[in-house]
């Protein structure tokens, strides 16, 4: 049986402040992040095992004041390509767009995600506040 661990990002701002890397067995060095909260997502991806050279199903967070606004973004996200799914987040007064995709985990490609999120969400009160991933340890690409 192969377990599954979501590795969640929340939003924190972008900030290159350096480059960190992961050493991949045997002391070779892996894939470059920079030094920031995606960077730091991203090498947790690849330490659980994921094949960053493979697509998998990346889920982006859109924050919503009201249901309203979280129905309006979710048709503005399908139109673009993703896969939209909305949650009430359980009485804390505030929704949530999660945005579904599937794509290669690499820092350019989370980041220009979601500051194209961000552009399409803002004028219906929305934000992009994170990402999360189940990454691809065993499953097959079909």
């Amino acid at each position: 049986m192969t377990i599954l661990n979501l590795v969640v990002y929340d939003g924190c701002g972008i900030g290159e402040t350096g480059l960190r890397s992961r050493l991949a067995e045997g002391g070779e060095e892996a894939m470059e992040y920079p030094d920031d909260c995606d960077g730091d997502a991203l090498r947790k991806v690849a330490a659980a095992g994921a094949d960053m050279s493979s697509s998998m199903v990346i889920e982006f967070s859109i924050g919503a004041a009201d249901e309203r606004s979280a129905r309006n973004i979710a048709e503005l996200v399908e139109a673009q390509g993703f896969d939209p799914s909305i949650s009430d987040n359980e009485g804390r007064g505030s929704w949530s767009v999660y945005c579904a995709r599937s794509m290669l985990a690499t820092y350019d490609g989370v980041v220009a995600v979601q500051a194209e999120l961000t552009a399409l969400v803002t004028a219906h009160g929305g934000h992009c506040d994170g990402w999360g991933t189940f990454g691809n340890v065993g499953i097959s690409e079909q």
